[in-house]
């Protein structure tokens, strides 16, 4: 028996600080094993997670580099599938940034053969959809490639498949970023204009206007260039700015800055303020004295908009964006500014209810379902998608609630190195869970302790939901798929395993040979119905 401890069979006990004989388990970063995943699975995490803030044991710089690394290698074995999933993703909305989708594009157009970067040129405008983000794709391309004709065609067909009057907006809204401006991209691409009004429009982008009359330009394509014109002239008072604003809906972007403290200002914007918009200025609104518990109408209307189905939709709204203006404004005050607010009890409300309307409907699967947040130390470190303040440990929390409110029999566990009480539901505000789930204890790592939790307590459970970093490593005795097994065997159901992996690294704990194991991508606007669909699957 001495040379039998040594070989024990897969089913049966491993410390998690060695590989499971016989699997193809690798060593994680915090000294235990798990499971490698493939690029593909690693491709859809940065998509959506991005390597921003880096994790508690990355920095943003290796991370990058090794995420970089795994998306080359999809380019390099079917680069035509790997566009397809950038689109894909951006499109659907299922991140919460485009930057990761607009930084794989541009890898695969530095790196992938000639159908590939054919590929990369008409997914162009499906992924760099407003002016910001072609600088950005501009700015990565320029650093990783050059400029190919193919590539100065794409750009050039992005601004002539546009109605003239959408590249006035584009051109008024989004000026520059990241070192290039609209000048600078039709220098680059030379466009021919095809209408006389995408010419006007273009030779105000590269030329500008010799002077501003006092009455709108005649070419209605024009007319929101005239009116940013007019809006900048030294003479302009605060009734005819307003008028401006209403008639020809400049955006705040068009004003100039003196006049972004005006409550009227503001008001004025506000029929036309996109929802996006609307959620990134919330403490601006708040600041001018715009948006207080006083002012009911202007509260009333900010709820209908922030709840509205239609708006979330329209917008592609991702949940992340909603919860990270839901932790900036009850916060009170912003992560750069210094101004400060009051918090509006109905805003916080319906920020909350929008992060769990932005996931869609989603379809319970009525089984029993165990909900395990790993609270350990590294769940701490790092952003999520680089939202300040959203670390793994208060994202897991989020993305739980969302199936909690969807299902009828659940327990929320958190755990570390042993378990933790943790109380918080989906019947409480999002903001109190958050400063509950912040304040928990941490420790190592053990992802087998909520199996073991169940059968220790006699909790009937179809699945385990577990929401982790996979830097599982301190229990002496098993590994989570031993203990799941062990949880089978002794309970006679066959429990599933759904790995909900939190950080863009390359570790899961979810056996890849099990049918009865998934490993999806947190914050995923599909990951709720992919858990409920996976676990109601008999």
């Amino acid at each position: 028996m001495t040379y039998v401890k040594h070989i024990q069979p897969k089913a049966n006990a491993t410390p998690q600080n060695q590989p499971i004989p016989g699997s193809t388990q690798i060593a994680n970063s915090a000294g235990g094993y798990a499971w490698g995943v493939d690029d593909w699975k690693r491709l859809d995490r940065f998509l959506v997670l991005g390597s921003e803030g880096g994790s508690y044991y990355a920095s943003e710089r290796s991370l990058t580099i090794e995420n970089a690394g795994a998306v080359i290698r999809c380019i390099n074995a079917d680069g035509l599938r790997t566009v397809k999933r950038i689109v894909e993703i951006s499109e659907a909305g299922r991140a919460p940034k485009t930057d990761p989708a607009i930084f794989a594009l541009a890898l695969a157009s530095a790196h992938g053969d000639p159908l590939t970067r054919k590929a990369v040129a008409e997914a162009l405008p499906q992924v760099c959809r407003i002016g910001t983000h072609l600088f950005h794709f501009a700015a990565y391309v320029d650093a990783m490639r050059g400029w190919g004709r193919g590539l100065r065609r794409a750009v050039a067909e992005w601004y002539t498949n546009a109605d003239a009057s959408q590249v006035a907006f584009q051109a008024v809204k989004y000026q520059q970023r990241d070192g290039w401006s609209h000048r600078d991209m039709l220098r680059l691409a030379h466009p021919v204009a095809p209408t006389k009004e995408h010419n006007l429009v273009f030779n105000w982008i590269a030329k500008g206007w010799p002077g501003v009359g006092a009455e709108p330009h005649p070419t209605k394509a024009a007319q929101m260039i005239w009116a940013f014109e007019r809006a900048r002239t030294a003479d302009i008072d605060k009734a005819e700015l307003i008028r401006l604003i209403t008639e020809y809906r400049l955006p705040r972007e068009a004003l100039p800055t003196q006049w972004l403290t005006d409550p009227d200002v503001w008001a004025a914007m506000l029929p036309h303020l996109g929802i996006t918009a609307l959620l990134r200025n919330l403490g601006n609104l708040s600041k001018v004295g715009l948006l207080t518990a006083g002012n009911k109408e202007i509260v009333s209307s900010m709820v209908t908009s922030i709840t509205s189905m239609e708006n979330l939709r329209k917008a592609r709204l991702h949940p992340l964006t909603v919860l990270s203006a839901l932790l900036t404004y009850q916060r009170g005050q912003g992560v750069r500014g210094s101004g400060q607010w009051s918090p509006v009890t109905q805003i916080v409300d319906a920020l909350d209810a929008a992060f769990y309307a932005a996931f869609g409907n989603v379809e319970p699967c009525a089984k029993r379902v165990v909900l395990a947040l790993d609270i350990s130390g590294s769940m701490g470190g790092g952003e999520i998608a680089g939202v300040p303040g959203l670390t793994p440990r208060v994202g897991s929390a989020a993305m739980a609630l969302v199936t909690a409110a969807t299902e009828s029999m659940y327990n929320i566990i958190g755990f570390g190195h042993k378990m933790v009480n943790i109380s918080i539901s989906p019947r409480q505000r999002l903001d109190d869970v958050v400063k509950a789930i912040s304040s928990l204890e941490f420790g190592g790592t053990d992802c087998a302790l909520p199996m073991l939790w169940a059968l220790e307590n006699q909790v009937k459970a179809d699945a385990f939901v577990v929401y982790t970093d996979s830097e599982t490593w301190a229990n002496p005795a098993f590994h989570p798929v031993q203990a799941l097994q062990k949880y089978r065997e002794q309970t006679r159901i066959p429990a599933k395993l759904i790995i909900v992996g939190m950080v863009a690294n390359n570790f899961s704990i979810a056996d890849p040979n099990d049918a009865g194991m998934l490993d999806i991508v947190g914050f995923d606007t599909a990951s709720p119905q992919l858990i409920s669909d996976f676990i109601a699957d008999s």
